[in-house]
């Protein structure tokens, strides 16, 4: 969980509306290779509920709030992402979960990654033995 970070972004005030922005390699620490976004959850709806393998993200809240919950096998940490100027880098091997969506939240995920399937771990269960695995 100690790689896990708040990463705050340029905020550039004008009173015409403010701007930020991040860039591959220098806001976030890798290059992005895919990018997605969640929108329009219904209350009490999750998303996600699923590991990476080898894909890292950061995922920011451009509009509205909710929670990212981050289990490494052993303890689990709740972020609440409610602002557009910071966000959350994921590394790999976390479970993770988005809950808690506020009315109108727009959720944005940039990954390591290119969509790929077999990077994914859906069981919980198997989570934490490739996890275990993957700390020898």
């Amino acid at each position: 969980m100690d790689l896990i970070k708040q990463i705050d972004l340029p905020k550039i005030l004008d009173k015409r509306g403010n701007l930020s922005f991040f860039e591959s390699n220098n806001q976030i620490p890798f290059d992005i290779k895919r990018t997605y976004w969640i929108y329009d959850v219904p209350g009490g709806e999750i998303r996600g509920s699923h590991a990476f393998k080898k894909s890292t993200e950061f995922i920011i809240a451009l509009s509205g709030s909710f929670d990212v919950i981050l289990n490494d096998g052993v303890e689990e940490k709740k972020y609440s992402l409610n602002r557009s100027y910071y966000g959350l880098y994921v590394p790999n091997l976390l479970w993770r979960r988005l809950e808690n969506f506020s009315t109108n939240s727009l959720a944005l995920i940039v990954s390591s990654m290119e969509y790929n399937e077999k990077d994914y771990i859906r069981d919980f269960d198997n989570f934490k033995i490739i996890r275990d695995e993957a700390k020898k």
